[in-house]
């Protein structure tokens, strides 16, 4: 098998040639031209083929791919009688191998990455930061690579941001101003990703890629089915995780040039999604995985009301193209009319324009690569009638497809191991600690110096006091006792009247002495 039957038109049968299927492709067309039946056709196709695919399941709808087609439904009849007219001989109803898959984890298995993988280009995305406060986030990114924190959900995330929040002084002189102002708004961003269930998303077992390319026991490419419906409430987390998965599959697969299958086929739902506000460094990395991924064998579908929706640079990278009725009622539809017109092939017997605005649901302008890579000249295709059911699986067929296939409960339950918010709460406890233990230090060190000087004072005190009562004691033990102080006195008396008796005596000789001398 080496193409893919997409319809037939007045030349013969229209195929997309597999060893071609990796140069991406377009579908477009108005709401309710019959895009998703096209679709589930082609993905029909790449799984009979061998080639496991991958689709954003916008609607509920595309989830009919894992059930085979009934005679029962109200469209049978419509679809046989396609099948006649466009000589689909071996037109049967059957199923395809799927796989369920959901951000949220209620219709399908959990898909989460870590933020790590993320990286700050995309969460700056996600987030919508302007330029400085994606620059605070690179600066985190850094800060937790160089410190060897792991950062695998939104609770590391924040945890980085107050740390880095808090080395500011030293942080900036290394790698430019961090501001408060700016930490604060990525974490309101931060608050405002968590209510729009991104935390969801981050955490581990992050998803392994080989769990999306590979096929069933009977050769049959896995449809990989992510339910988006509750996820376009939230956009941005809806194309940044598309780009994200693109991204991986671009650094993990090996380059292997053009094979004669695809790899993994990737189709974008509501591609306009991934291009609306985006900054011109994510248009930039939307084009280079576009255009590059093609070498490792993954080609990329992009689904889309308005051709125009596609910024030119993608859009030049969409070779496979397959355009349903555009309405051109307003100057934009004329101008995407004439764009998807312009697009094409040119075809002498038709007005590409004018068809455009005529073709009916299940008819398609097709323009698609030939063998030698050159484009087939655009014509007016009736589409395949698909073989699967065309509407949404009920929640007991959905669990049954979910709990029989191959990934079985492996990513069921959240794992949460040691990363930079616990290493980095533990440090702020054992900082906390060694703070209080040191103010305690402090304290204890204070109040022993206070009792030592008031141990001091006091024996200063009494010392002073032994020297006192010492001195005192001194004094008394000097002074003489009553009977030295009688005697004392008796003496003092005696000594008193000798001395007045030898005065006496003395004196009266003295004056003999010298009236003696003068009369003589």
């Amino acid at each position: 098998m080496d193409s893919i039957f997409i319809g037939n038109n007045s030349s013969g049968p229209e195929v997309l040639n597999l060893k071609r299927a990796n140069r991406h492709g377009l579908i477009a067309g108005a709401t309710g031209t019959g895009k998703t039946v096209t679709l589930q056709g082609i993905i029909e196709g790449f799984s009979l083929a061998g080639v496991p695919s991958f689709v954003a399941d916008v609607k509920g709808d595309l989830s009919g791919l894992a059930m085979a087609g009934s005679p029962q439904t109200k469209t049978h009849e419509i679809f046989a009688a396609r099948a006649a007219e466009i000589n689909q001989q071996d037109w049967a109803y059957k199923d395809n191998p799927t796989q369920f898959w959901d951000l949220f984890g209620e219709h399908g298995h959990p898909v989460r990455t870590t933020v790590s993988e993320m990286g700050p280009l995309l969460l700056a995305r996600l987030m919508d930061l302007n330029e400085v406060q994606e620059g605070v986030l690179n600066i985190a990114f850094h800060v937790a690579d160089q410190d060897g924190l792991l950062m695998l959900d939104l609770d590391d995330l924040q945890a980085m941001l107050v740390h880095c929040g808090e080395r500011a002084d030293t942080l900036t002189l290394e790698y430019g101003n961090i501001s408060k102002q700016s930490v604060g708004s990525i974490q309101r961003a931060l608050l405002q990703l968590r209510s729009q269930g991104g935390e969801n998303f981050f955490g581990e077992p992050s998803l392994d890629l080989d769990e999306l390319i590979r096929c069933d026991d009977s050769g049959r490419g896995v449809v990989n089915i992510l339910a988006a419906d509750k996820l376009m409430s939230s956009p941005k987390l809806y194309s940044t995780f598309l780009l994200w998965l693109l991204s991986e599959l671009f650094e993990t697969l090996p380059e292997i040039g053009d094979p004669e299958k695809p790899k993994l086929v990737f189709f974008f739902d509501e591609a306009h999604l991934l291009f609306d506000n985006a900054p011109k460094a994510l248009l930039e990395k939307i084009e280079q995985v576009v255009r590059l991924i093609r070498s490792k064998g993954v080609g990329v579908y992009f689904i889309t009301q308005n051709p125009i929706d596609i910024p030119d640079t993608v859009a030049a990278q969409l070779n496979n193209r397959i355009q349903h009725k555009l309405n051109a009622f307003t100057p934009r539809d004329q101008q995407a009319v004439r764009s998807a017109a312009e697009t094409f092939r040119p075809n002498p017997a038709l007005d590409v324009a004018q068809v455009i605005t005529e073709l009916k649901i299940g008819e398609a302008l097709v323009s698609l690569l030939q063998p030698d890579g050159s484009p087939s000249i655009v014509q007016r295709t009736l589409i395949k009638a698909p073989a699967s059911r065309v509407g949404p699986l009920t929640p007991q067929e959905r669990g049954i497809m979910m709990t029989t296939d191959a990934v079985g409960d492996k990513y069921d339950v959240l794992i949460d191991r040691e990363s930079a918010e616990e290493i980095l709460a533990a440090k702020s406890t054992q900082a906390a600690a060694a703070a209080q233990e040191a103010k305690a230090q402090v304290i204890a060190d204070k109040e022993a110096a206070t009792a030592a000087k008031e141990a001091a004072r006091a024996d200063a005190a009494a010392a002073k006091e032994a020297a006192r009562q010492q001195a005192i004691a001194a004094r008394e033990a000097a002074k003489p006792s009553m009977a030295d102080k009688m005697l004392q006195s008796a003496a003092r008396s005696a000594a008193t009247s000798i001395g007045r008796q030898v005065a006496g005596s003395f004196g009266k000789s003295l004056v003999r002495g010298i009236l003696g001398g003068l009369f003589k």
